[in-house]
């Protein structure tokens, strides 16, 4: 199960640790199509171009898979969609939830990778 979204996306636990071992930094968005996921991913989609030495991708919040998100500590108190994990190195360096900015998204990818 994968989002209808034009990024590349994450489906289930084997590729989500392939992509955060293969990259060193990497930005994965969970949610659903909803009012607070789809401006995170439309920023996402842009920034791709500006920042290349950055992997974007989605992963749907409702796939059982998406555990492997849902379950971090660093997302244990998050109440809202959608969850914003940045990954250096495969170490997780940075977790928001709700809808984000782009400002704030950039303030983040700037400071950490």
């Amino acid at each position: 199960m994968v989002l209808p979204t034009s990024l590349k996306h994450i489906a289930g636990h084997e590729e989500h640790a392939k992509v955060i071992s293969e990259n060193k930094n990497v930005m994965v968005c969970c949610g659903r199509m909803g009012p607070m996921c789809i401006p995170v991913y439309d920023i996402m989609d842009e920034l791709q171009d500006e920042y290349t030495n950055i992997e974007f991708r989605d992963m749907l919040f409702d796939n059982p898979e998406a555990d492997v998100i849902r379950n971090l500590p660093e997302a244990a108190a998050f109440m809202g969609l959608p969850f914003n994990i940045y990954y250096k190195n495969g170490e997780v360096v940075a977790a928001t939830s709700s809808i984000q900015s782009r400002e704030q998204i950039t303030e983040i990818l700037d400071r950490v990778f």
